[in-house]
């Protein structure tokens, strides 16, 4: 089953920047969301349910101070990608 992704407005907003100014990191990036889109919870980028996410929300590493922040939607077949940089707003 594939899994359709949608993006928030910041979420598209870090893609788009990467895309532009870091070709290295948005290759990376998407190799981790083509991932997702076959296997949200097993994987590349270490990917870990948050907690108090009430196992909707998870967590995958792109580089050592950037993640992946996503809600998997199963009953949708889709995940929502929140965030793409930063982790718990610690830049």
């Amino acid at each position: 089953m594939i899994y359709s992704i949608e993006y928030s407005k910041a979420a598209d907003k870090t893609l788009k920047k990467w895309k532009k100014s870091n070709p290295r990191l948005f290759k990376k990036a998407t190799a981790i969301l083509m991932d997702i889109m076959q296997h949200p919870r097993t994987g590349l980028g270490h990917p870990e349910p948050l907690v108090g996410g009430k196992d909707v929300t998870y967590s995958r590493h792109i580089t050592a101070e950037d993640r992946i922040i996503y809600d998997i939607y199963d009953d949708r077949i889709s995940v929502l990608i929140i965030q793409a940089e930063e982790h718990y707003n610690d830049k």
